[in-house]
Parts: structure tokens; C-alpha cells; sequence
């Protein structure tokens, strides 16, 4: 794959999967973290997916869905609300030749149908803010601290969004600290997103300690009955290498 070669002093092409993948991202700004890697791998489409990646930031996880998926899936839609955020993203869409596959849309979650259709994706994928307003070590550089606080939009807006743009019976994943797993279980149920499959990470194995983050699938209008999976470890011990798994999702 030859990439398009974009210079710019404040942008940095990082790379993944030994660089068969490039994510442009600012220098100074909002820069992915290691739980969008871990939710883009948590979804296993299906052939002819319409995917929505709700509040997709630099576009990380469009980007290894198309990646790892592009094969099979029908059209990946990320909706951003940060200009800045939305320039970049499609900058990385056309370094990867992701162009016919991926789009990225500058949209807020509170007036989401302005910009898509209801009930338009048959998953909807979402690695919200993790932080309340107020909460949380605060980011000096306004577009990482929108991006990981809920200042512009709650919890409750992108479940509510997710759940209005995600069909009958279509699958939404979300990734959130494990100590706001009730808010998330009783929004989500709240909008008709029953949970599925739930699977907690931790930094290392060390039963004293606490899950960091937590991976949900919800079905819209599904049945009663959830699964949840075996714990995912980041790293083999404190201080350590990746565990087995966290390696295999940057691997080619």
C-alpha cells in the first residue's frame, strides 16, 4: 500500500500493524489510547455491515475496522464533532486508501439525525468520554479535553444516540471505566440495548486488583440472557510486556 505523503509540523503518522496502517494524528491534541484498539478487536462484523463509529475522534477505529475488515463490511460512517478531529481523519481515510469504504461526518451526538438516518447501521460502535465534567485529571489542550471529558455530551446522549441510529436487533459495543459499568447497564437498558456480552480489562493478573475498563455488547430489543467472558489482561505482570492477546492486536 503506497500512502499519500501529508507534511505538517503539528501532525504525527503513526503506525500500526507493522505500518501497513497509518493514523495521522496532532501532536498536542487529542491522541487515541489503548482502549480503542482493544474495542475496535472486542466487534466481530458480519458480512455487509453498515458500521457507525459515534464520536470517532482521529478515526482510529474506522481505520482498523478497515484494516482488519474491509473484506466483508458494506460502509463505515464515523460522526465527529471537532473539526480538527474530522480534517484528520479523513486525511488518514485517504493515506490508507480507505476512501470507497470509510467517511467520517462532522455531527454532535445530541442532533445526530441531522447528519444520519434512524435506525440506518446494523452496528453502532462507541468509546465515549470517560470522564464527568468537573472529574479527571484536566487536559490543558481543548480538543484532547473534549474528547475524554463530558463536557459537550453526557453518557446518556451517546447511548441514547447509538441506540436511535442502530436497526432492530443490530449490536451496539461500547468501552468504559468498569466503576461505571451500573450507568452504563441501566442506560443502555433504558433505550431497549440489552446487554450481551460483557468483558472486563485489567492492567495485569493480580487478583487485588481492581478492573480499569469494561467492553459491553448490547442488541437493541434482545432477549434476556448475558455472557460474560473470560477477563482480558493488557500486560503479562506489572511493569511487563503485553499479554499474548494485547500483541495480537497490533499485529498484522
Amino acid at each position: 500500500m503506497s500512502f499519500i505523503n501529508y507534511k505538517d509540523p503539528e501532525v504525527t503518522h503513526d503506525t500500526l500493524f507493522d505500518g501497513e496502517l497509518v493514523c495521522l494524528q496532532h501532536k498536542n491534541g487529542y491522541r487515541f489510547s489503548i482502549d480503542s484498539v482493544i474495542l475496535a478487536h472486542f466487534i466481530r462484523p458480519d458480512k455487509g455491515d453498515i458500521l457507525l463509529d459515534l464520536g470517532s475522534g482521529c478515526g482510529i477505529i474506522s481505520l482498523i475496522m478497515g484494516y482488519r475488515w474491509k473484506d466483508i463490511l458494506e460502509s463505515i460512517t464515523g460522526v465527529e464533532k471537532q473539526s480538527s478531529l474530522v480534517t484528520l481523519a479523513k486525511r488518514s481515510i485517504a493515506m490508507n486508501g480507505f476512501d470507497e469504504l470509510c467517511q467520517v461526518i462532522k455531527g454532535d451526538v445530541k442532533t445526530l439525525f441531522q447528519t444520519v438516518d434512524r435506525e440506518s447501521f446494523t452496528k453502532v460502535i462507541c468509546n465515549p468520554p470517560f470522564y464527568q465534567s468537573g472529574t479527571g485529571r484536566i487536559n490543558k489542550n481543548r480538543e484532547a479535553l473534549l474528547a475524554r471529558h463530558q463536557i459537550s455530551a453526557t453518557l446518556a446522549d451517546f447511548i441514547s444516540a447509538a441506540a436511535a441510529a442502530v436497526k432492530n436487533r443490530g449490536a451496539t459495543y461500547f468501552i468504559y471505566p468498569a466503576r461505571g459499568l451500573g450507568d452504563l447497564l441501566l442506560l443502555s437498558k433504558k433505550h431497549r440495548l440489552e446487554p450481551k456480552k460483557i468483558m472486563f480489562v485489567y492492567s495485569y493478573p493480580q487478583p487485588a486488583k481492581s478492573a480499569e475498563l469494561v467492553l459491553v455488547k448490547c442488541l437493541k430489543n434482545g432477549g434476556n440472557g448475558v455472557d460474560v467472558m473470560a477477563p482480558f489482561y493488557v500486560y503479562n505482570e506489572k511493569n511487563g510486556a503485553y499479554s499474548t492477546e494485547m500483541a495480537s492486536y497490533y499485529a498484522r
